[in-house]
């Protein structure tokens, strides 16, 4: 097991969601450090604040999509930013984002685990 690193705080503050997405997502990987392994978790835990104050266009929210699929047939769900942001706040739209940008593989949920947003 190895010994956890000091954990990044970003500040999400006038950002665009792409832009902050990005450094969170590089953060989590550990490309930002020198001892990056491809196939071992060695990033940092990641602490993003002022989540709501992120800087978004109404249409850009518009735009964003996410899909939710319930395993039934028929079950598949895609929304929209607006009725993310409606339902779990801008929270949600940043871990999304964050979330799609990992690589997928078992590494992804231990990465995400690491990920703390605050309002």
């Amino acid at each position: 097991m190895q010994k956890m690193k000091d954990k990044k705080i970003i500040d999400a503050s006038g950002k665009t969601l792409g832009r902050v997405s990005t450094e969170i997502a590089m953060s989590l990987m550990g490309k930002t450090s020198a001892s990056f392994e491809r196939n071992v978790y060695s990033g940092f835990p990641v602490e993003v604040l002022n989540a709501s104050k992120i800087k978004i266009t109404p249409k850009k929210l518009d735009e964003v999509v996410h899909k939710r699929y319930s395993g039934y047939r028929g079950g598949l769900r895609i929304l929209k930013g607006t009725e993310t942001v409606e339902k779990k706040g801008f929270k949600e739209l940043i871990r999304l984002a964050v979330y799609q940008m990992l690589p997928d593989n078992k590494i992804r949920r231990e990465m995400m685990k690491n990920l703390k947003i605050e309002n």
